[in-house]
């Protein structure tokens, strides 16, 4: 048994819904769970309609149109019978939308972002399991948030994994199903209240389920030939990786490498499965195969975040940044739900480096500012280099200044910013 797992790229348009039944058509006979994303951006506009809702911040039924209409589209591009049940699916699924947004909201965000934005893994997936279905490739549709179960944590749900092998295992029998299709990112408590796994989570949910299903292999389909060294958006150049151990995975999700989500491997490395990063362009070649293997990364691979916020913390009275402090701030940070990318402590100054959120790292600043001396930049970069050499950072540094370092024996961090050129 396989688990397949589709990104939004692979499903963004009439076509690649087709190239995705194509790629599934290669397994036919297998046993196969398909793991499916958003298409596209919906998951972008569905968070632009969330907040013109909780932060009247836009036009709601612009928004909202805007959504429909493209899923609509893609409908139409897949089923030329206008009577075909798909439509009355997704009229169904719009007006549960509607009516959420016609409903006074909470004042809990975290709560309202998944109840919201969720609805594009059902969507999406609810279009390709009909499409599979008319093309001849029979398939069940499952909904993700009968079978994982998780916690109240909202927008970062973590797993009860007893709960969720159980409901896995009781659903996906495969008796007359060779295929499941099922959405990536979602889950529900208990009280069957919707939850997210967390931004780009469904690379984490075909984990979940492999782990379940004790699965022969994961695929995560991409829009690239497999996990490549760098970003080819911030880096020309780059070069395949053909294939990466459990650990060097791990560390280059923990630094931020966009192909795989930081929750994925583990529940993999656990069961020793292995995962496959493909291309969905060319899905016969080869791709990057991450396992057990004890070969070291050979080559440095570069990872960089954009949009950076380096604050540096200090005590009013001159006094030491001790642990009762970093507690404190520690607590503050956690209470907000913000991730520190890289830090560095001093006796007098603790500073870290933090992705900018509009509404998080501002109420942040003024949380700190109760108590210590701020100061903060924003608008920068951070590199992390794991395989470093003095040729590496030179590469990444012409033009900038460096505002944090910090270096381990395999791995450097600069937090960074322009140099302005007169």
């Amino acid at each position: 048994m396989k688990v397949l797992k589709f990104g939004g790229a692979s499903v963004k348009d009439a076509d690649s819904v087709k190239n995705v039944a194509n790629i599934l058509s290669l397994y036919r006979g297998e046993k196969i769970v398909a793991v499916i994303s958003a298409m596209g951006k919906t998951t972008n506009a569905l968070e632009k309609l969330l907040s013109a809702y909780y932060y009247s911040s836009g036009d709601i039924d612009e928004e909202f149109s805007k959504i429909k209409a493209y899923h609509i589209d893609i409908a139409k591009g897949l089923f030329t019978d206008s009577n075909h049940e798909i439509y009355s699916e997704l009229e169904n699924i719009f007006a549960f939308l509607k009516t959420k947004l016609l409903l006074p909201n909470s004042d809990n965000y975290d709560y309202e972002y998944d109840q919201i934005v969720s609805i594009g893994e059902i969507i999406s997936s609810k279009i390709l399991s009909a499409y599979l279905n008319s093309a001849g490739i029979n398939n069940s549709w499952i909904d993700a948030r009968a079978v994982i179960r998780t916690d109240h944590i909202y927008r970062e749900a973590r797993i009860d994994w007893t709960k969720t092998v159980e409901l896995v295992k009781d659903s996906m029998q495969f008796n007359h199903e060779k295929i499941y299709v099922t959405q990536g990112f979602i889950g529900s408590t208990a009280e069957h209240i919707t939850t997210t796994l967390g931004r780009e989570g469904s690379d984490f949910s075909a984990a979940i389920l492999a782990y379940s299903l004790n699965a022969e292999e994961v695929i995560i389909w991409k829009d690239v030939s497999g996990v490549l060294n760098a970003d080819p958006k911030y880096f020309d150049n780059t070069i395949k990786l053909d294939q990466l151990s459990y650990h060097d995975a791990i560390e280059l999700a923990y630094y931020g490498a966009s192909v795989i989500h930081p929750k994925t491997i583990k529940p993999l490395q656990n069961k020793k499965i292995p995962l496959y990063v493909k291309s969905f362009t060319n899905p016969k070649i080869e791709g990057t195969i991450i396992r057990s293997d004890k070969t070291e990364l050979a080559i440095p691979s570069f990872i960089f975040k954009m949009n950076q916020v380096l604050i540096t913390i200090a005590s009013r009275d001159f006094s030491f940044i001790a642990e009762q402090n970093l507690g404190d701030i520690f607590y503050k940070l956690s209470n907000l739900g913000v991730r520190i990318n890289v830090m560095q402590n001093t006796a007098l100054s603790f500073s870290i480096s933090v992705d900018w959120n509009e509404k998080k790292i501002p109420e942040l600043i003024k949380l700190l500012e109760k108590d210590y001396i701020i100061k903060y930049n924003t608008n920068l970069e951070l590199v992390t280099i794991r395989n470093y050499d003095n040729e590496t950072i030179e590469r990444v540094t012409i033009n900038k200044e460096i505002l944090l370092e910090e270096k381990s024996r395999n791995t450097i961090q600069m937090v960074m910013r322009d140099i302005a050129i007169l």
